[in-house]
């Protein structure tokens, strides 16, 4: 029992040790980017008012969410605070303007994370029909996946192209360089990566795994996943000669072994650091490779620092 207060004792303090690290960076580098003050006037339509026959896919800075379908995730108050990692639907994700969705689901068609369930994926299917029905130009990279430790849904392939297919934008590499304008009126990069079933191929309606990539690490600590998001993205081509997306997740982990396991107080510690990534993005000459950025609880404040990047590129001032 003694070593286990022990190492809760040397987790706490290295714990504080990372939040200091993060403070201190904060206070001496601020908050300062290319057109950080910029706000979207409508957060509904942030890219109809970017101009979308000049944005590039490429170019666009996507916020998005973590665990995207988990509000209603396990049981209020007893299992949810463990798997919880956004309180908004989809659609008012969506609405608030996140424009990447990460959709786990289990062989039954219902969303998941881990061995917790929440409703059939029909909910965001129709979530995001009606945005799409309430837009004109808004893009969303909607990746869905077979959740670790679960079976593929059944033709799950078929059932995503059923349901979605008139918005669907179908897979090839040349959609990178397109503007929004040119790839309208499709709407939807769905992005299927199931466990055993095959890939979707080239051409097909739905685009295969290699397609977004990033590089998760486990871990608690607000300084170690910043830092280790940092350096993994400096080792990404530029998004003007990358064929994939790339995902930085500004999120952290609860971990079993620490008394503070609810998702809540722990990815906590790194939300607020948003904008300061983005601003030592540029101090280390690597803000050209930043292009999908997403959070667990997306807020207003998230979005519009992605919004004011893509708006600094689409203006040639980034």
């Amino acid at each position: 029992m003694g070593s286990g207060v022990s190492r809760q004792v040397e987790r706490r303090k290295a714990l504080t040790v990372e939040r200091r690290k993060l403070y201190d960076l904060h206070q001496s580098c601020g908050e300062d980017f290319p057109a950080c003050a910029f706000r979207p006037s409508d957060r509904k339509n942030w890219m109809d008012d970017l101009h979308p026959e000049k944005l590039q896919i490429c170019k666009i800075v996507w916020p998005g969410t973590h665990n995207s379908a988990t509000d209603r995730i396990g049981i209020p108050l007893i299992t949810r605070p463990f798997a919880q990692c956004q309180t908004l639907s989809v659609y008012r994700q969506l609405v608030l303007g996140c424009r990447v969705l990460d959709i786990r689901v289990q062989k039954d068609r219902r969303v998941c994370h881990g061995i917790l369930v929440s409703y059939n994926v029909d909910v965001v299917i129709n979530d995001i029909k009606k945005f799409l029905s309430e837009t004109h130009s808004e893009i969303i990279i909607l990746e869905v996946r077979t959740e670790y430790g679960h079976d593929d849904p059944p033709e799950f392939d078929k059932y995503l192209v059923d349901h979605l297919g008139q918005f669907l934008i179908h897979q090839n590499d040349n959609v990178f360089h397109k503007t929004i304008s040119e790839v309208l009126p499709k709407r939807i990069i769905c992005i299927w990566k199931p466990r055993n079933s095959p890939n979707p191929k080239s051409g097909s309606p739905l685009w295969n795994s290699g397609h977004l990539k990033d590089d998760w690490i486990n871990t608690d600590l607000p300084s170690t996943k910043f830092e280790s998001n940092l350096k993994y993205l400096s080792e990404q081509p530029p998004v003007s000669s990358r064929k994939f997306f790339y995902r930085v997740e500004n999120t952290v982990t609860p971990r079993p072994d620490n008394p503070v396991v609810c998702v809540g107080p722990v990815t906590k510690r790194i939300h607020e650091f948003a904008r300061l990534f983005i601003t030592q993005c540029f101090s280390r000459g690597i803000a050209d490779r930043l292009q999908i950025f997403s959070t667990d609880y997306i807020d207003e404040d998230f979005v519009d620092a992605c919004v004011a990047l893509t708006y600094a590129r689409a203006e040639g001032k980034a």
